[in-house]
């Protein structure tokens, strides 16, 4: 007949001084949400697409903007040639430039701020 004393142990976990603190059960991580593709998840990564969305929009209603009255200003004025290449090779360049830029720091700042909330910092 067996000892008592030499029982075997099945070891399930960790060892109990490496554990990390959990968080409440009702609470669990934007990451989480993500991966497992739940409503929130969802809801987080809609609110990603949303803000992009809203700088592509801006920068697009700044272009039509910017852009869309020129072929009415070239049709009012047909004998300024040199005013028409002016304005598209020259007028033009540094507007959209500057917006695209604007546009590439917006897009960086949204993701750098969807990565702060889902990392939980």
């Amino acid at each position: 007949m067996p000892d008592a004393t030499e029982r075997r142990v099945v070891v399930t976990g960790p060892p109990s001084g490496t554990r990390r603190a959990r968080r409440p059960t009702g609470h669990s991580r934007p990451r989480t949400e993500i991966d497992e593709q739940t409503t929130l998840g969802h809801t987080y990564v809609r609110s990603l697409m949303r803000s992009q969305l809203r700088a592509a929009l801006a920068v697009f209603a700044v272009l039509v903007l910017l852009v869309g009255p020129l072929p009415l200003v070239f049709a009012a004025t047909p004998d300024a040639r040199r005013l028409e290449w002016a304005v598209l090779g020259f007028g033009l360049y540094a507007p959209l430039v500057l917006l695209a830029l604007w546009y590439v720091r917006r897009a960086e700042r949204n993701e750098r701020d969807f990565v702060r909330l889902v990392e939980d910092r």
